[in-house]
């Protein structure tokens, strides 16, 4: 009898899902990637984006530009950053979106939420529920 290929998911089901996300979700998907110097310090590759971190933007028009978040838009997948804006007819100015993949975070506004995660996600700390002392101990 042959078993069954796994098979992809349709590519319409992946973008209802990854568009009709609930903003818990959508926190996750716009994550951004940490500085390397970030990177060494907490052995973790990215982390999703937050109010009043600080990025450096490295991809599109504004690139190099450098600046705090003021707001992460979810609904509309995108963030806005300090002195990142452009000035419609009337005079007003408004905050340019930016794709939070196209960022790198700087420097991390850290609280006691954000360093469990941090904690969490290093992957140089062992997982698993023995370490390897206990392993070699059993063995004896």
């Amino acid at each position: 009898m042959k078993s069954s290929q796994p098979v992809p998911p349709p590519r319409r089901k992946s973008r209802k899902a990854h568009f009709s996300a609930p903003s818990s979700e959508r926190r996750k998907i716009m994550s951004a990637p940490l500085s390397k110097e970030l990177r060494q310090k907490y052995n973790v590759r990215s982390l999703p984006i937050r109010k009043d971190d600080e990025v450096m933007i490295v991809r599109g028009t504004y690139h190099d530009r450098e600046g705090k978040v003021t707001t992460v838009y979810r609904r509309k997948w995108v963030i806005h950053v300090e002195r990142v804006t452009r000035d419609k007819a009337s005079g007003q100015t408004v905050p340019i979106g930016i794709n939070p993949s196209k960022v790198v975070i700087t420097k991390l506004k850290l609280d006691k939420d954000r360093k469990a995660l941090l904690e969490r996600k290093n992957r140089t700390t062992a997982k698993g529920k023995y370490s390897e002392k206990d392993v070699n101990m059993n063995v004896d």
